[in-house]
């Protein structure tokens, strides 16, 4: 292994969590393919570097807490990065459902301040922002039926 590539791949998986996927579009850039691309994986799992696991749960979180994605926003980008089935249910565990409906209360709460159309519309509108961010139809209309009574 180069050791100035070995370098620039600690430095950028200690920087922040990354995936599997990540890593090895990473390496593929620094012009490593094949072997080569396996043994520096290899040497980032067994040096404690790169997690699936860990980097779900990290997404999970940030996804969830700072960008108010909901699950299925959140899975589906996860997919996207082939990250074990496993992997991504655990670390939606993380979420509990109460806080879920809570954060979901919240936002929709916001989402009705901000918005002055006739209710149709106005109902339209929320549900349409919020399933983008990945939350549940079935949630949403609950929680805006209650909002709105």
């Amino acid at each position: 292994m180069e050791s100035s590539i070995k370098n620039k791949i600690e430095h950028y998986c200690a920087y922040q969590e990354r995936c599997h996927y990540d890593v090895k579009n990473k390496l593929n850039k620094l012009g490593i393919f094949g072997d080569q691309l396996d043994e520096y994986i290899c040497y980032l799992i067994d040096e404690n570097y790169l997690s699936e696991t860990r980097y779900s749960e990290a997404f999970v979180r940030g996804k969830y807490n700072n960008n108010n994605w909901g699950r299925i926003k959140i899975k589906m980008e996860l997919n996207s990065k082939n990250i074990s089935e496993w992997n991504i249910n655990n670390a939606l565990k993380q979420i509990t459902e109460e806080d879920y409906e809570k954060k979901l209360f919240k936002i929709c709460e916001k989402q009705m301040q901000n918005i002055d159309d006739t209710q149709y519309k106005f109902k339209n509108k929320i549900i349409r922002r919020l399933t983008q961010k990945g939350w549940e139809m079935d949630l949403i209309i609950k929680c805006l039926n209650q909002l709105i009574k």
